[in-house]
């Protein structure tokens, strides 16, 4: 269970309820702090949700107490990178894997493959079929190529957008992070698990992508498939703040 905690007119979380209650146990959390999860009707004091795991002693509290660290704030969370910021990032991502990929490609014989193509296709005039098996003995030729294009991008965006970056060179210029549902770092295999959800989006005439323009937390399809969100702002700039909250939380 995800628990919210509302302190001075603002909600902070969803935190994990094992963290809530250690919080309290440890006196970083008031009693009088207040507490909401899926299914109350409304927020209740922390000492009436979780009686049992209360401090021995009250600790002291007043405006300035600080959140518990560790997690973005609401407003943060909500922060959802639009639709053509996205767009931006991944045409420059495009322009970035061009490189790498056109030499994989020329290293694979493209320009001998194409110029047969062509000479296959001149050829054969209007014979549909024959225009057909030219493309496709072009295509099984030079499918390793494409499927080392392929992989080569999946490992990009996945290891770059699970890295300390969490975003890739276009999310990082455009000022955009991957994260999870609590705004936290995604690991390796969600990322792999989130490219790879993208030939849903793809298949689907591309509504997969286009549902970033009207889903309420701006998610693709591959988003709600990975549980993943994008959100404004560099990562360094979140665990900078989060390590000032750390430091005033402990002070």
């Amino acid at each position: 269970m995800e628990v919210w905690i509302g302190r001075d007119g603002q909600r902070h979380g969803p935190y994990k309820e094992e963290d809530v209650r250690q919080w309290l146990r440890d006196g970083q959390l008031a009693r009088d702090d207040l507490g909401w999860y899926e299914g109350l009707a409304d927020w209740q004091p922390l000492s009436v949700l979780f009686p049992d795991a209360l401090a021995a002693t009250p600790p002291p509290f007043g405006p300035s107490a600080a959140v518990p660290p560790s997690t973005n704030t609401t407003a943060a969370l909500e922060d959802y990178a639009g639709f053509w910021k996205r767009l931006v990032a991944y045409i420059i991502d495009a322009i970035v894997l061009f490189v790498p990929n056109t030499l994989i490609m020329k290293a694979f014989g493209e320009g001998a493959a194409q110029a047969q193509l062509q000479q296959a296709v001149l050829s054969a005039g209007q014979d549909v079929d024959r225009v057909f098996a030219a493309y496709g003995q072009y295509y099984e030729s030079m499918q390793t190529a494409y499927l080392l294009t392929w992989l080569l991008a999946w490992l990009y965006f996945a290891v770059c957008e699970s890295s300390a970056w969490q975003g890739t060179v276009g999310k990082l210029a455009l000022g955009i992070r991957v994260t999870d549902l609590q705004g936290r770092r995604i690991s390796f295999p969600r990322a792999l698990g989130r490219y790879a959800a993208k030939i849903l989006s793809a298949m689907i005439l591309l509504i997969g992508f286009l549902m970033v323009a009207w889903t309420r937390r701006k998610q693709g399809l591959h988003d709600m498939l990975a549980n993943t969100l994008v959100l404004n702002g560099r990562a360094a700039v979140f665990r900078e703040r989060e390590r000032r909250d750390d430091r005033s939380f402990h002070a």
